[in-house]
């Protein structure tokens, strides 16, 4: 599960991805749930099966409630429940306090601004501290094609301190894009959101002699697969009798739109004599939810829109299609 526990942050790297609805906010997002409640985190937790948890932000370590978010996890699924965080500070009591509560693993995103010089910051003398401590320590940045140097300085200079690298594909954003195209980076096809040379030289560095392992993610891998898998998880766990899986993890079923949803409701199921497990209300949209096949049975003999619809299983639930039933076949 990623929990984004805030959207602030002390730094302000051009190339940060975080949507307007996160960036610099107080905002808590359980994957797409926007939430404030300890309950809502579990409940997501539950419904992808989740083996671990990230908590990433903004700066997971300008939130008061970070060290609550991982007593919680840890007491509703247990040690086993690994817990990682990303953060650029080096505030080492902080740190402390959230290894006290069961912080696993801690990734740090040092800004680019240091990376040829990483000796001259409190980076060095923090990551010897924590080798003493019971916790997991990597560097987690983006590959910039242009800082590719300067990412090979950092790597040398801090490869006998950390128990990893990982190296991520940039990535073209909602909120990045014009910092991208001023520093005249381009993607690298017309269907991908990375950077064009990002993975280029991911792969050089991958081939470097150096004495940490090194790990690679691509845009492609974290979308294509670690999003899927998580999706097709919480299509498993939480899709009702009426909704069809696809083999992506998205949801299909059939829509009623009526003026009076709720009464609508009643009528159908009294006439028709469908299951609540096949038709039900959904609040949220005020409409009415139904079984694509039930729907295409009777779509001709009521006197409402129909449409069969596709959905991501997620708290947001967005719509990937919408199409009419008409004759029951369309």
């Amino acid at each position: 599960m990623v929990l984004l526990v805030t959207g602030r942050c002390e730094s302000t790297c051009w190339y940060c991805p975080l949507s307007e609805e996160k960036k610099g906010k107080d905002v808590l997002f359980a994957n797409e749930k926007r939430t404030d409640s300890e309950q809502d985190i579990i409940e997501e937790a539950r419904s992808i099966d989740a083996e671990g948890t990230g908590i990433t932000g903004g700066d997971p370590l300008t939130c008061m409630q970070t060290q609550d978010h991982i007593r919680s996890l840890k007491s509703e699924f247990g040690e086993d429940h690994h817990i990682h965080l990303y953060t650029q500070s080096s505030d080492i009591d902080k740190i402390r306090s959230l290894i006290e509560v069961g912080l696993d693993e801690i990734r740090f995103h040092p800004p680019v601004k240091v990376w040829n010089k990483i000796d001259e910051t409190d980076y060095p003398l923090l990551l010897e501290t924590l080798k003493d401590l019971d916790i997991d320590v990597g560097i987690e940045i983006p590959c910039i094609p242009e800082k590719e140097n300067d990412t090979l300085a950092l790597i040398r200079s801090l490869e006998n301190l950390v128990d990893f690298v990982n190296l991520n594909e940039l990535e073209f954003s909602s909120t990045n894009w014009k910092q991208m195209v001023k520093r005249g980076y381009k993607k690298k096809s017309d269907v991908s959101s990375a950077v064009k040379g990002s993975q280029e030289m991911a792969l050089k560095i991958l081939k470097s002699d150096f004495k940490v392992p090194i790990h690679y993610c691509s845009s492609s891998f974290k979308d294509g697969v670690q999003l899927r898998n998580r999706i097709k998880r919480r299509a498993q766990n939480t899709a009702k009798e009426g909704e069809l899986i696809t083999e992506e993890g998205t949801l299909i079923k059939g829509i009623i739109l009526a003026e009076n949803p709720l009464e609508v409701l009643d009528e159908l199921r009294e006439y028709y004599e469908i299951p609540d497990s096949l038709m039900w209300y959904d609040p949220e949209n005020d409409r009415i939810e139904i079984a694509l096949a039930v729907l295409e049975e009777i779509c001709d003999e009521i006197d409402y829109e129909c449409y069969g619809i596709e959905e991501y299983p997620t708290a947001d639930r967005l719509e990937v299609e919408r199409w009419p039933v008409k004759d029951g076949k369309d």
